[in-house]
C-alpha cells in the first residue's frame, strides 16, 4: 500500500542520492534552492498570490503599531526575512502571519504591552520548537484525525470571512480594535469600492475551480488542453461570442487581481492623506533589544502564550501541513510537522528579542495565497523582498501611509482567503466525519477557543469510533 501511495517521494530521494554522487552536496543544495524559488506559474500570478495574505497581515500589524507602539519597521524587516527563508526551504507559498491570540490579548488589555507581547511570542515559540526538535509534533500530527483538522480549518475560514464582512460593512478604529459607524456607500473607502473589488476578483478568479488551478499550476499542460479543445474552438470561432470567450479564457487567469486591488488601495491611501507622502523618512528603524521584566514574562505566559499555544499547534502546524498535502501533493514531504514547527519556533526566538511581531505559519494565509495564484516558494520570497525593502528604505514611517489604506479593500482580500480555507472542508464524505467537523467548528466559533473545539471534537470522534466498533461497522461509512 505504501509503495502505491508514495512512489514519487521515494523516486525523488533516489534521484537526490544520484545527484549527490555525481555533483556533490553543495551543487545539489543550490539546485534545490533554485527549484524552490523558481516560479511555477506566470510571474504575474505568483506576485498576485503574494498579496493574498495581506488581508490578515496588515490589519493586525497596523492595529498593534497604533495601539501598542509596535515597531513597524523592525517587523517588516524580520517578517521579510522569514518569508524569504520559508520560501527557500519549502518551495510552496508558506505564509508568515502574526500570532492572532497574542495580538487579540494585546488589543483588548491595555496592560499587555510590547514586553508582554514579546515574552508571549518567545514562550510560544520555545514550546513549539521543543515539540519539533524532539519530533513530538509528528506524533501530534498523526494523532489528530482529518475531520478534526477540517473543523479547525472551517472555523478559521469562517472567522476570517466574518471579520472581513465586518471590515467591509463598518468603519474601523484599528488602534482600538473596534467597529464604528456603518461604512458610507461612496468615498475613497466606501461600500461601492469594496463591492467593485469583490466583483472584479470574482470575474477574474472565479471560485478557484480545480480546472483553473491546474492550468495555472502547470502551464506545460496548456498546449495539450488547447489541442484537446481545438475542434470546439474552431466551431466557436465562427461567431464573435465564441472568439471573445476564447480570449477571456486565456487572459483572465493571468490578470493579477489582488495586486491591482492592493495598488488601488495604496493610491487611494495617498489620495486620502497626501501629506503622508511628505512625512515619509528614509532609513530603517533603530533596532534595540526589548527589556522583559519578570512580571512581563509572567503576564506574557498566562495571558498570551497559554491561549496561543493550542492555536499554533493546531492551525499553524497541523492544519498547515494537512493543507499543504492537499494543495501540493508533490511537496508533501517538504512541509512536515517537524520542519514547520522548527521554522516557526526558530524565527521567533530571534525576532521577538528585537521587537518584531511574533509570527507563525497559518492555514488561512496559505489558502489565500493559493487562491490568488501562488504556487512556489518564489511567491512568498517576492513578498519578503518587498517587506524587507520597505523596512530598510522607509522603516516605521510607512505607518503614515498604511493608516490611510482603505480597510474595506483589506476586508475583500481577507474574505477570499477565509472562503478558500473553509472550502478545504468539502471532502468530508460521511455523516460521522461531517458531524465531528461541524462540532469542532461550532465550539471553536461560539467558544472563541480552538483548543475547546479540538477537545470536544476529539471526544466525539473517539465515541463514534467506539460505537462503530461495537456495532461491527466503520465510522467512515455511517
Amino acid at each position: 500500500m505504501a509503495t502505491t501511495v508514495n512512489p514519487d517521494p521515494e523516486a525523488a530521494v533516489v534521484a537526490d542520492d544520484d545527484d549527490k554522487e555525481q555533483r556533490g552536496p553543495p551543487r545539489s543544495l543550490l539546485a534545490r534552492a533554485r527549484d524552490n524559488l523558481s516560479f511555477r506559474s506566470a510571474w504575474s500570478l505568483e506576485l498576485n498570490g503574494a498579496m493574498g495574505d495581506l488581508g490578515t497581515y496588515i490589519p493586525i500589524v497596523l492595529s498593534l503599531s497604533l495601539a501598542r507602539n509596535l515597531d513597524l519597521g523592525t517587523t517588516l524587516i524580520f517578517t521579510g526575512i522569514y518569508n524569504a527563508v520559508t520560501g527557500l526551504i519549502y518551495g510552496v507559498p508558506m505564509p508568515v502571519q502574526p500570532m492572532k491570540a497574542i495580538a487579540a490579548t494585546a488589543l483588548s488589555d491595555p496592560s499587555f504591552g510590547i514586553p508582554e507581547v514579546m515574552a508571549a511570542g518567545i514562550l510560544t515559540a520555545a514550546f513549539v520548537l521543543f515539540l519539533g526538535v524532539t519530533r513530538l509534533m509528528q506524533l501530534v500530527y498523526w494523532f489528530v484525525p482529518l475531520p478534526v483538522v477540517r473543523g479547525i480549518q472551517l472555523a478559521q475560514g469562517l472567522n476570517f470571512a466574518m471579520a472581513a464582512v465586518k471590515y467591509i460593512r463598518y468603519e474601523q478604529d484599528l488602534g482600538k480594535g473596534k467597529s464604528l459607524n456603518r461604512r458610507p456607500w461612496t468615498g475613497l473607502d466606501g461600500l461601492v469600492l469594496a463591492i467593485a473589488a469583490i466583483c472584479f476578483i470574482l470575474l477574474v478568479n472565479g471560485a478557484g475551480s480545480e480546472t483553473s488551478r491546474t492550468v495555472v499550476q502547470d502551464q506545460g499542460q496548456e498546449g495539450e488542453e488547447e489541442r484537446g479543445h481545438q475542434e470546439e474552438e474552431t466551431t466557436e470561432s465562427e461567431s464573435s461570442s465564441g472568439r471573445w470567450r476564447s480570449v477571456i479564457r486565456r487572459v483572465a487567469p493571468a490578470i493579477p487581481s489582488a495586486v491591482m486591488v492592493f495598488v488601488v488601495g495604496v493610491a487611494f491611501a495617498v489620495a486620502r492623506h497626501p501629506a503622508a507622502v511628505r512625512e515619509l523618512r528614509a532609513g530603517p528603524s533603530r533596532m534595540h533589544v526589548v527589556r522583559i521584566s519578570r512580571e512581563a514574562w509572567k503576564q506574557g505566559f498566562l495571558k498570551g502564550a497559554v491561549p496561543q499555544i493550542p492555536l499554533s499547534v493546531l492551525n499553524s502546524v497541523v492544519a498547515v501541513c494537512k493543507l499543504t498535502r492537499d494543495l501540493f501533493p508533490e511537496k508533501k514531504s517538504a512541509a512536515s510537522a517537524t520542519s514547520v514547527s522548527v521554522t516557526m519556533g526558530a524565527m521567533n526566538m530571534v525576532g521577538c528579542w528585537f521587537g518584531a511581531m511574533p509570527c507563525c505559519h497559518g492555514a488561512g494565509g496559505l489558502a489565500g495565497q493559493y487562491k490568488f495564484g501562488g504556487r512556489s516558494g518564489g511567491c512568498v520570497a517576492a513578498l519578503g523582498a518587498m517587506k524587507l525593502a520597505l523596512g530598510l528604505v522607509l522603516g516605521g514611517s510607512m505607518l503614515r501611509v498604511l493608516v490611510e489604506f482603505p480597510v474595506g479593500l483589506l476586508g475583500v482580500l481577507l474574505l477570499f482567503a477565509g472562503v478558500e480555507l473553509a472550502i478545504a472542508a468539502r471532502d468530508m464524505s460521511s455523516k460521522a466525519e461531517a458531524f465531528v467537523m461541524l462540532l469542532c467548528t461550532a465550539v471553536s466559533l461560539v467558544g472563541s477557543s480552538a483548543a475547546l473545539g479540538f477537545l470536544c471534537s476529539m471526544i466525539a470522534h473517539g465515541l463514534l469510533m467506539l460505537r462503530a466498533w461495537a456495532m461491527g461497522g466503520s465510522a467512515s461509512t455511517d
